[in-house]
């Protein structure tokens, strides 16, 4: 069986029914919980949880944090192919960053949206 989103290879006993489509877990917990990356009390929990140590941060969000040190500023999709993630990785990961107030995003004179650090 496919996912009915991502069209992710899942076994029947892993699909979940939601919204009249099967999705697997990942695109279910998308549905009912979408990321956002400007959310006030997410960023008071993240502040009060971690503060901005990077001792509780995941390799990959270490790895997406030195990218963009030496980048200064990079696009979303540069980011991707840099660390061989998926965007839907990329996205969750930077969310976190972003509610840790460690990365934010801004929009380039070109149109395109670049992430940043957050004292930048």
């Amino acid at each position: 069986m496919k996912c009915d989103k991502c069209e992710t290879e899942c076994s029947e006993d892993e699909l979940i029914t939601h919204g009249g489509q099967r999705l697997c877990e990942d695109c279910y917990m998308d549905s009912v919980s979408p990321l956002k990356a400007c959310d006030p009390w997410a960023v008071h929990s993240a502040k009060q949880e971690a503060g901005k140590s990077e001792v509780h941060l995941l390799p990959i969000q270490k790895k997406m944090l030195e990218a963009i040190k030496t980048q200064k500023a990079i696009i979303p999709e540069l980011l991707t192919e840099l660390l061989d993630i998926t965007p839907r990785e990329l996205q969750r990961n930077f969310a976190i960053l972003r509610h840790m107030e460690l990365l934010r995003g801004f929009k380039g004179e070109d149109g395109k949206v670049y992430w940043t650090l957050f004292e930048s």
